[in-house]
């Protein structure tokens, strides 16, 4: 879909137009300013001494070595930090949630390989690396829990006072309340589907620079995170000291993706040692300790089972889940594990449902949040959707078109309580089935594999809640000043990681108060200037700026005409504002500019209409309402599997969208893409794996792989706008539903490749001799000859 051009006179309609992104020269010609980039008067810099075992007890550290270095100023452990900690809770889950252990550096015991156990502090990161190595650390090897799918029976455990290793468990009705239902049903269909380890693997590692100022008492952060408010709250809590004494600063963000919403054990360190050593204290993670360390996501499994009747219909759903949450997860876990059982339904018309969740420790790192942080109730529920649809001989076009929901069913309750309103699950479908030309791909399967080539097709359609409206990211703020030059400055919490923000925050602005796009600028990521807001998260940031920013410019427009309206001594009603001036309709000769109204604003006082307050300037936020804005969306995947190999061709990729209105097509292309390119390195390549004691065997690319150009199709879209959300614009969001709706499709498309086989694909990754495996292990079945190595 191509956006009409902008106007080049009169009223300028910047929302919905793909305006080039406003951040681009800078970063493309490399003048971004990153936490890397960075450098302070007498700046130190930090490295991590790292456990080498899954677990182990740590008998005693001998530092001396380390600090006889010429040029290191500290070496920090357990006893040194921990006991700083005043408190250390995250502002989006509370203090009155249940949560699990998560010491700064390890106490006793290392819980996994590449737990922290010690800080070094010195001249240089080359010189605090050296004396890491110089810290002696007497390990006793305890028995590890590398399994979270045993750990629930295993002898050991990852923390005490957890029994059984079990974090926390949640669940709906319980299961007999729906018996009935499975009972009677013509078709059942239960699989238990598998998802491996990943990571979020940003381009840019975690990072911060923090300084602490011993006389004002103050301290300063540069961050690399998605959320600079929830940064300063969270230093206030862990120092003990105001909010007002503590400033964050984020400019740059390589990627977040999740990993950088909260700050981690490691950030917690660097925080306490600054305030120790009154001085600007460095870390930057390298690419090895971020594979290892930085978190995990997307490791679980659950069996879903879904109930038919004689024509397909789906009468029940339910999904008893459990998830791998490390040593160390943030924040407390049980609570997205619970909505990936509470979301399982999908956007589909089932009357009844239920779920169980259970969050199990295990000796790897901590669980973080991660793209869809509930995206495996959709792979678990697409893949089994299309292995019943196999077993019922219907099409699983037509499965799902017989049970996704309507435009007009909304709005529409799930049987585990989600209030579905404003969207249209079901055009989604057809759109993207109409891009792809369905009918004539399956035509083209069949003249393939009579060649003895195997073309599959997999679909996959979710729902997911976006702008979730609660605690502190159910309101955004923001400033808009109108300078004295007439130019405008709009100030926002900020987050952006590679989202747009400033873009989206450019075009917003320029339409609420009708200026010129080349006028308008943004300033974001500084607490010092900008207003509360909760970051990069949920899928927020469009429908939330938008919504600050509408607040905040309608009072400036109320204020901008008034004044026009006096000067050109015209009714206010009768006033324009567009291209950043304000004139009379009809008559374009009588006008004024808004650099001619910030003049009398700031300089002219007495020629403001009676009981006008000077200057431009405005501060609003913007309270959304209920569950959320929700957004749902098709995606289609079309390839081509070679048996021999196992290798995978992905051919073509369809995305049918319903995120509203879009604030800019452009932008709104690249978030799906970039989810898509994710949601398929997950499917066929990635994986954080570790061996059966524990020990971690992806910590470099060579062994962690991600999807390159050469693995990604070019991906089309079908845009559905025809149930834009209640919200400010019809906007919803966007940012995480590419990587939602991903993997099951591209399963989907293999499985449906390998159909002549009798596969069935329950576990992930689909590496080629996963592959192979699978065939060759149907073919035995069924005492067919296997046609790959993939057995032996």
């Amino acid at each position: 879909m191509t956006a009409a051009p902008l106007p080049k006179t009169g009223a300028a309609r910047y929302a919905g137009s793909r305006v080039q992104r406003v951040e681009d020269a800078r970063l493309l010609t490399g003048a971004g300013t990153f936490v890397d980039d960075v450098t302070r008067p007498g700046m130190l810099h930090a490295c991590f001494v790292r456990s080498p075992h899954p677990r182990a007890r740590i008998v005693s550290i001998d530092n001396s070595a380390a600090l006889a270095l010429p040029g290191v100023h500290a070496v920090f452990t357990a006893g040194d930090l921990n006991g700083d900690v005043v408190e250390a809770w995250y502002t989006g889950t509370g203090n009155q949630v249940p949560d699990t252990p998560r010491p700064p550096l390890a106490v006793s015991e290392a819980r996994f390989a590449g737990d922290i156990v010690a800080l070094v502090v010195a001249d240089s990161r080359y010189l605090a690396e050296d004396a890491a190595e110089l810290v002696d650390v007497d390990y006793e090897p305890l028995p590890a829990v590398p399994d979270y799918a045993r750990a629930r029976t295993a002898e050991a455990l990852v923390h005490d006072g957890y029994a059984g290793n079990l974090a926390g468990e949640l669940a709906g009705a319980p299961a007999e309340t729906i018996a009935d239902a499975y009972d009677g049903a013509a078709h059942v269909v239960s699989e238990t589907i598998w998802e491996q380890a990943q990571g979020a693997v940003p381009m840019e590692t975690r990072g911060l620079v923090a300084e602490w100022s011993r006389g004002s008492g103050e301290l300063t952060v540069w961050a690399a995170t998605q959320a600079p408010h929830e940064v300063r709250m969270f230093a206030a809590r862990l120092l003990g000291i105001p909010e007002h004494s503590v400033r964050v600063i984020t400019r740059d963000v390589g990627g977040g993706f999740g990993q950088k919403v909260v700050p981690l054990r490691e950030d917690i360190c660097v925080l306490l040692a600054a305030r120790r050593l009154a001085g600007a204290v460095k870390w930057i993670e390298d690419r090895r300790e971020n594979l290892q360390s930085a978190g995990t996501a997307r490791h679980e499994h659950g069996e879903a089972r879904l109930a038919f009747d004689d024509a397909g219909t789906i009468l029940a759903a339910s999904l008893d889940h459990v998830q791998d949450v490390g040593a160390y997860p943030t924040p407390w876990p049980v609570m997205t594990g619970a909505a990936t059982g509470m979301i399982f339904p999908g956007p589909y018309r089932v009357a009844r449902g239920t779920f169980s969740h259970a969050s199990v420790f295990s000796s790897t790192p901590g669980r973080i949040a991660y793209r869809g942080p509930w995206a495996f109730e959709t792979l678990a529920r697409e893949v089994t959707l299309d292995i019943a649809a196999r077993r019922m001989a219907i099409d699983p076009a037509e499965l799902r078109r017989r049970n996704l929901l309507r435009r007009d069913e909304m709005p529409y309750s799930s049987p585990t309580g989600m209030p579905y309103d404003h969207m249209d699950p079901l055009e989604t479908l057809e759109q993207a089935l109409a891009v792809l030309d369905y009918d004539a791909f399956r035509n083209e399967q069949a003249a393939a594999r009579a060649q003895g080539r195997y073309l599959g097709v997999g679909i996959s359609c979710y729902a997911e809640p976006t702008a979730p409206a609660f605690g502190v990211y159910a309101t955004e703020g923001a400033t808009i000043r109108i300078e004295p030059s007439g130019k405008v400055n709009v100030y926002l919490a900020g987050g952006s990681t590679g989202n747009s923000l400033e873009t989206t925050a450019v075009q917003l602005a320029a339409d609420a108060l009708g200026a010129d796009i080349a006028d308008v600028h943004t300033i974001q990521g500084d607490t010092a200037v900008t207003p509360f807001g909760a970051g990069t998260g949920g899928s927020r940031s469009g429908s939330m700026i938008a919504g600050a920013v509408g607040v905040t410019a309608a009072e400036l427009r109320d204020k901008l005409t008034k004044m026009a309206a006096h000067k050109l001594e015209a009714s206010e009603a009768d006033i324009e504002l567009a291209q950043s001036r304000a004139a009379v309709k009809g008559d374009p000769e009588a006008g004024v500019s808004f650099a001619e109204l910030a003049d009398i604003a700031y300089f002219q006082p007495y020629a403001l209409p009676p009981g006008t307050s000077p200057g431009l300037e405005a501060s609003a936020r913007y309270a959304a309402t209920g569950m959320g804005l929700w957004a749902c969306a098709t995606h289609v995947c079309t390839c081509e599997v070679d048996v021999t190999t196992g290798k995978v061709t992905l051919l073509r990729y369809v995305v049918g969208e319903d995120c509203g209105h879009m604030i800019n097509p452009a932008v709104v292309e690249g978030q799906i893409a970039g989810g898509v390119v994710q949601g398929i390195g997950g499917a066929l390549l990635e994986e954080l794996a570790y061996d059966a004691d524990g020990n971690p065997v992806a910590t470099t690319f060579m062994d962690y792989l991600l999807p390159t150009a050469a693995e990604v199709p070019v991906i089309e879209y079908a845009h559905v706008e025809t149930a834009p959300g209640p919200g400010p614009g019809g906007y919803k969001g966007v940012g995480e539903g590419g990587a939602i709706g991903a993997p099951p499709a591209v399963v989907n498309a293999v499985a449906d490749a390998l159909a002549p086989f009798g596969v069935t694909i329950t576990r992930l990754p689909l590496t080629p001799a996963a592959i192979a495996s699978l065939i060759d292990a149907s073919l035995i079945d069924q005492g067919r000859e296997p046609e790959t190595g993939g057995s032996q």
